[in-house]
């Protein structure tokens, strides 16, 4: 029985392309994809990404937009932009600004002599291309050894985990996904400061559909519209 769920978690990994240049172009047609983002099972904003394309680069851009209430009094807000640009299927540029209820962040990154420079609000340097940014459409993540924040840039080496194949209910639609757990590997990392993020992909399309953590409160991201 361990044999063939090793079996299977390799067809999994087999099946997702072996770069994140080949993921990208994947995406080739997409328009928009939109979220709804829950606290303990209450709306509290959304998530959305819009592409854009010319014959040379396609430009991701990211917004982030919620508020925690009580008794109709705004209590945190929060809110992000951020642009990704690729050129022939591998990100040369990221910005992003992020509001975290008045506490600024930021990220400036690009690709020079094949790694990225990182000017970030929790780390300034380097990082190998072969690490990706933590946006979760680009299911490559799933294959990379750590993941570059998009909100401060620090980076945090992962553990991925494959849990199963699930057949989930968003917005009276059926998916049958691949679910899985990214973690950090460095233990000694606070625990407010550690990765723990549940993932959903379309086991067809490979398109991100739902992700779920627990930080103060549990979060949800589910899958409005994808166009």
């Amino acid at each position: 029985m361990f044999k063939i769920y090793k079996i299977i978690i390799l067809l999994i990994f087999v099946s997702f392309p072996s770069s994140s240049n080949a993921h990208v172009q994947h995406y080739d047609d997409l328009n928009r994809i939109e979220f709804d983002i829950y606290r303990n099972n209450k709306h509290i904003g959304k998530h959305i990404f819009s592409f854009s394309k010319t014959d040379e680069h396609l430009a991701v851009e990211s917004e982030i937009n919620f508020k925690i209430k009580k008794l109709g009094i705004v209590l945190y807000k929060y809110h992000v932009n951020g642009t990704e640009i690729y050129k022939d299927g591998v990100l040369v540029k990221f910005n992003s600004k992020t509001n975290q209820n008045g506490k600024k962040k930021y990220v400036n990154m690009k690709l020079e002599n094949g790694e990225y420079i990182i000017d970030g609000s929790s780390y300034k340097g380097k990082a190998p291309k072969e690490y990706l940014l933590g946006t979760w459409w680009n299911h490559s993540i799933v294959k990379a050894a750590a993941q570059i924040s998009a909100v401060s840039g620090r980076i945090i080496k992962q553990k991925v985990t494959f849990l199963g194949k699930e057949t989930i209910n968003l917005g009276g639609k059926k998916y049958n996904t691949l679910h899985f757990n990214f973690s950090s590997t460095d233990k000694k990392l606070n625990k407010d400061k550690r990765l723990n993020t549940h993932v959903w992909y379309d086991e067809k399309t490979l398109y991100w559909v739902k992700a779920s953590f627990k930080k103060k409160g549990k979060w949800e991201y589910k899958l409005i519209s994808i166009n």
